[in-house]
C-alpha cells in the first residue's frame, strides 16, 4: 500500500492534481478560523457549548448545520456560512430541472445546457448567502441567552453591512475553490470540502471521547463518564458503521443486459452480454439532509411558541416532542418517514428509466425477456422501487443510529454520537470512494493497478 501511495507523487499529473486539492483544502481550513471582528468569539463559545450542552433544540441543530455545511460555528468567521447556500441553492436547481420546462430543456442540452443552469446556481446563492448572513448577524446582536455577542461600539449599520458582505464573499469564495477543484483537482470539490469539515472536527470529538473515558477512571464508578467496556462498544459499532456504509455505497443490483445481432458480410456481430449497474443508495445522503432539515424548522417553531405562550398544554408537548430526539418515539418515527419518501423522491428525479429504456434501445441492446420501450421501462422502474425500499432502511437506520447510541450511553456528547454513530461517517465514507474511483481512473490511464487492487496487471 505504501509504494501505492508514492505512486501517486510520481505521475506527474496525477501529483499536480493531488497538490492542487490539498493546498486548496488547507486555505478553506485556514479561513475557517479567521474570525468576524465585531463578534465577542469568547462569549459566542461559552453560548453555543451551553445550547448544545442540552442535546436537544437548537443545540441539535447547530451540531447538524455545522456538519453538512463544512462550517465552525462556535465562531463566527469569514467562512461561518460554509458551503451549505450554494448546495441549497444547486437542490432548488436540480428540483426545477424536473417540473418547470424551460431548464428541463436546458439540461437536455447536454453539458452547454448544465454550464447554464450552474450559472443560474451560483446567481442564486448570492441572495441565499446574504439573507443568512443577516439573520446569523442579527441573531448575534440579540444574543442567544438576552445578551448581546457583537463588540460594544461595533453594533452600527455599517459594521453590520460589512460582516453580511464578508460572509456572503466567504461563501463564494469556498463555491470558486470546489469549482477549481472539479476542474484542475481531484474528486468532487464541494463533497470534499464538506468532508474536510467532518475530518476537522474529528480530533476534537476524539479528545471528548477519550476524556470520557478518563471521567470514568477518575470518578471510580459514580456513574459518569465510559467505561473500557462501553468504549470497546463504541470502537465496535464504529467498525461495523462503516463496513456497512461501505457495502451500501458500493451496493449495485446487476440488470443483465444485451446487444442485438447483425450479419456484416459473413460475420455475425453483437450478441454480447454486458449489465446496468442500479446502484442500491441512489439518492446518497441527501435524504438525511432533507428529513433533518424538515424536522428542523416545526422544533424551533414550537419552542417558539411555548417561550411566546407559556403553559400551553399542547404547545408544550409538540415542542418536547420535536425538541427531544433522544427520547421522542414520534420525532424519530417522523424522521424515518420522511427518509423515506425523499428516498423515492430523489431517486425519481436522478434516474429515469424511460430516457435508460430509449438510450438501450438506440444502442442496438435489450434486457432479455423484456420488449425494448415502455415494458423495459416498466421493468427498471420496478426494480429500482424494490432496491431503493432497501436503501431507504439503511439509512433510517443510519438517520435514527445517533439517537440509539445516545440513549445506550447516557454521558455521550450529541457530538460525538453524530459523527462516529452514522450520518458523519456516511458522507466522509462516501466521498472517499469516489475519490479513490478518480484516482484509481488516472492509475489505470497510465497502465497502474488500482489503489485497492493487487500489484498484478
Amino acid at each position: 500500500m505504501f509504494s501505492k501511495l508514492t505512486l501517486l507523487f510520481r505521475i506527474p499529473e496525477l501529483r499536480r492534481k493531488i497538490l492542487l486539492t490539498l493546498g486548496l483544502l488547507l486555505i478553506y481550513r485556514l479561513g475557517s478560523w479567521i474570525p468576524l471582528p465585531i463578534v465577542n468569539q469568547e462569549l459566542l463559545k461559552q453560548n453555543i457549548q451551553d445550547m448544545t450542552g442540552d442535546q436537544q433544540g437548537f443545540g441539535q441543530m447547530m451540531q447538524i448545520v455545522s456538519m453538512f455545511s463544512g462550517s465552525n460555528l462556535d465562531q463566527a468567521t469569514i467562512f461561518g456560512l460554509g458551503i451549505m447556500p450554494y448546495i441549497s441553492a444547486s437542490i432548488i436547481f436540480q428540483l426545477l430541472t424536473s417540473v418547470y420546462p424551460p431548464l428541463e430543456q436546458l439540461k437536455k442540452e447536454g453539458e452547454s445546457g448544465q454550464r447554464k443552469i450552474n450559472e443560474y446556481t451560483r446567481y442564486a446563492t448570492i441572495p441565499i448567502c446574504l439573507v443568512q448572513s443577516y439573520m446569523w448577524i442579527n441573531y448575534l446582536r440579540g444574543g442567544m441567552t438576552g445578551t448581546s455577542l457583537i463588540q460594544p461600539g461595533f453594533d452600527t449599520p455599517f459594521f453590520i453591512f460589512a460582516c453580511v458582505v464578508t460572509m456572503t464573499v466567504g461563501t463564494l469564495f469556498l463555491m470558486w475553490i470546489g469549482e477549481q477543484i472539479d476542474a484542475y483537482g481531484i474528486g468532487n470539490g464541494i463533497s470534499l470540502l464538506i468532508m474536510a469539515g467532518i475530518l476537522a472536527r474529528m480530533p476534537i470529538e476524539a479528545w471528548g471521547l477519550i476524556s470520557k473515558g478518563m471521567e470514568y477512571g477518575v470518578q471510580l464508578g459514580e456513574g459518569q463518564g465510559l467505561n473500557v467496556g462501553e468504549l470497546a462498544l463504541l470502537i465496535i459499532i464504529f467498525v461495523a458503521v462503516v463496513v456497512g456504509v461501505i457495502a451500501i455505497t458500493q451496493g449495485q443490483r446487476r440488470i443483465p443486459i444485451q446487444s442485438a445481432k447483425h450479419v456484416r458480410g459473413n460475420r455475425v456481430m453483437g450478441g454480447q452480454r454486458q449489465s446496468l449497474p442500479l446502484r442500491v443508495n441512489q439518492a446518497g445522503v441527501m435524504p438525511i439532509i432533507f428529513a433533518s432539515s424538515m424536522l428542523l424548522f416545526p422544533s424551533m417553531i414550537f419552542s417558539w411558541m411555548d417561550n411566546t405562550w407559556p403553559n400551553n398544554g399542547v404547545i408544550e408537548t409538540l415542542s418536547t416532542v420535536f425538541s427531544n430526539s433522544r427520547s421522542g418515539y414520534v420525532y424519530n418515527v417522523l424522521y424515518i418517514l420522511l427518509v423515506y419518501f425523499f428516498c423515492y423522491f430523489w431517486t425519481a428525479i436522478m434516474f429515469n428509466p424511460k430516457e435508460i429504456s430509449e438510450n438501450l434501445q438506440s444502442y442496438g441492446s435489450f434486457i432479455p425477456g423484456y420488449r425494448p420501450g415502455n415494458r423495459t421501462a416498466n421493468y427498471l422502474e420496478q426494480v429500482m422501487i424494490r432496491i431503493t425500499y432497501v436503501g431507504a432502511a439503511f439509512l433510517s437506520v443510519i438517520a435514527i443510529f445517533p439517537t440509539l447510541v445516545m440513549n445506550i450511553f447516557a454521558d455521550l456528547p450529541v457530538g460525538i454520537a453524530m459523527f462516529y454513530g452514522g450520518t458523519g461517517l456516511l458522507i466522509v465514507v462516501s466521498v472517499a470512494l469516489d475519490l479513490v474511483q478518480k484516482i484509481d481512473s488516472h492509475l489505470v490511464m497510465h497502465n497502474y493497478s488500482g489503489l485497492l487492487e493487487s500489484d498484478g496487471r
